[in-house]
């Protein structure tokens, strides 16, 4: 019995290798070549009206970069609270940081805030959050990395069409392909952009002529402030704020879907953090979030943090730099 045994376990998995090799070699028959796929690619970047030139000088220049489609599938680590995600994201000596640099830089931030009607702090925070004040940025070749995300998800059209923003910053900016970097992600300079947040939102911040986000600050600050602006960012209003709740408070009211105004929030028993009464206006409509559930941190968020979201990817990055800009505030402050 035990010999009949292992011969059926033999033969099955024999089957199960067959079919495996089967899938693959009908896989790699479907799926053309990297060549190839840069081959259709350069057809219609045509049809995308990028000039000949640009093209001839910089496809042969692109490679298939093994790190790019890894990021494709590089699990999210998931953050588990709060109250361990802030101290860990905004530690205290990024605070100090941040009010160093701030006062460094407080003219052209000022300068940059009025144009755009954006406080400087927050462009501050979001710089400093986004690239840690511009010492981390990536330095892979970005043409090489939107192709290669683009092959790896043939069905990706957003991932095709950063590719031809690529193109197109290359060829509006005169850049070569060696000075084009970013990262694995696919994203861009200081900003954090990607190719076509670059060509909607990159400004000249010191009016020299170029949008530099790589090195340069004022361009910098200028394109984070036009994108906050753009986004509907409010200049005489602030982010929101963190607040207290009742016991047993219904905690079906948090969501960002729901508006009140502060004294319908009062009626429900929220407060200040410190446990005094709400702003005594009746002109905004606000939401109130709990990220963590009933027993974490609660804000009531304004519009300002509505138009934040749009640029991070979650709560918890989004309150990342809003508490950057209050600790940014309390030092002008004293």
């Amino acid at each position: 019995m035990t010999g009949i045994d292992l011969k059926a376990i033999s033969v099955t998995c024999m089957l199960i290798l067959g079919l495996q090799q089967t899938v693959l070699a009908q896989e790699s028959k479907l799926k053309p070549s990297f060549s190839d796929y840069l081959s259709s690619l350069k057809h219609e970047a045509k049809e995308n009206g990028i000039d000949e030139r640009t093209i001839e000088s910089s496809f042969p220049q692109i490679k298939l970069f093994r790190t790019a489609q890894d990021s494709n599938k590089a699990p999210v680590k998931a953050a588990t609270s709060l109250e361990s995600f802030i101290p860990e994201k905004v530690p205290e000596s990024k605070v100090s940081e941040a009010r160093v640099l701030y006062q460094q830089y407080r003219a052209e931030l000022k300068t940059i805030g009025r144009e755009y009607d954006v406080q400087p702090r927050f462009i501050f925070a979001l710089w400093g959050l986004e690239s840690n004040f511009g010492a981390d940025v990536s330095q892979y070749p970005l043409l090489s990395v939107t192709a290669s995300r683009a092959f790896d998800d043939p069905d990706c059209i957003k991932c095709k069409n950063e590719f031809f923003a690529t193109l197109k910053i290359l060829e509006q900016e005169s850049l070569q392909v060696s000075e084009l970097l970013g990262s694995s992600k696919g994203s861009l300079g200081q900003t954090d952009f990607l190719p076509s947040h670059y060509l909607k939102y990159a400004q000249d911040g010191d009016g020299d002529g170029k949008k530099e986000l790589w090195s340069n600050p004022h361009d910098v600050f200028a394109s984070l402030a036009h994108y906050l602006q753009q986004v509907g960012w409010k200049g005489q209003e602030t982010w929101g704020r963190q607040v207290l709740l009742p016991d047993n408070f219904d905690e079906s009211l948090s969501s960002s879907a729901i508006s009140k105004r502060f004294s319908q929030w009062t009626e429900l028993g929220v407060t200040r953090y410190n446990g005094s009464v709400l702003p005594k206006r009746d002109d905004m409509l606000v939401s109130l979030i709990i990220p963590d559930g009933a027993k974490g941190r609660a804000y009531l968020i304004y519009d300002n943090y509505r138009a934040l979201i749009k640029r991070m990817d979650s709560d918890y990055h989004a309150l990342s730099v809003a508490y950057l800009s209050e600790k940014i505030k309390s030092s002008e402050i004293n």
